[in-house]
């Protein structure tokens, strides 16, 4: 039985894993308002490392369209429009002297389907990392039964095994769900 709560439990935590990774390329995707998640992904080259943009500037909201970057060091406004540009978000750094700001321009109804389609994909992807994980916890249990631990023991790990499955690939699909009406809403 101790074999079996670890599989179950192993199997639940990648599981999550699968979610928790959904939910943060959900966040790279844009819905319209401007966000400092937005630029997640960017990295600056600082001093001949690559650093995340969080880490050398502040990244600030001021409205829904504006996003505004202000430098802790004068000499990283250019490495850091550099790397916007580098990182193709389709953003225009536009450098002041003091900050980089960026117009986030609204987003047309053909970008909108395309995003919706990024979100699907990613969303496919969470789903067939619940479902290898499935997968792992089958075979591991399939090998408990031919250890000599009891069929309907090893059955009903299975079933709670579906259950767990199903459970993740409903939440998958309520995210993808919110996303895409975030999306869409003009």
């Amino acid at each position: 039985m101790e074999e079996i709560d670890f599989i179950l439990d192993s199997t639940k935590e990648s599981m999550n894993n699968s979610l928790l990774h959904l939910e943060k390329e959900f966040l790279n995707i844009r819905a319209g308002k401007a966000s400092p998640a937005m630029l997640g992904g960017v990295k600056v080259d600082y001093y001949g490392a690559a650093t995340p943009l969080s880490q050398v500037a502040n990244i600030n909201t001021p409205d829904a369209r504006t996003i505004t970057i202000a430098p802790w060091e004068k000499s990283m406004m250019q490495p850091i429009e550099k790397a916007i540009m580098i990182a193709n978000l389709g953003f225009n750094p536009m450098n002041n002297g003091e900050s980089i700001i960026i117009s986030v321009p609204p987003l047309t109804e053909e970008r909108r389907r395309d995003l919706v389609k990024q979100a699907k994909a990613e969303a496919e992807e969470a789903k067939i990392g619940v479902r290898n994980a499935r997968k792992d916890a089958n075979t591991e249990i399939k090998k408990l039964e031919k250890d000599g631990v009891s069929e309907d023991v090893c059955k009903s790990a299975e079933d709670e095994v579906q259950e767990l499955t199903n459970s993740y690939i409903k939440k998958i699909d309520e995210l993808l769900a919110h996303k895409e009406a975030e999306i869409m809403k003009v």
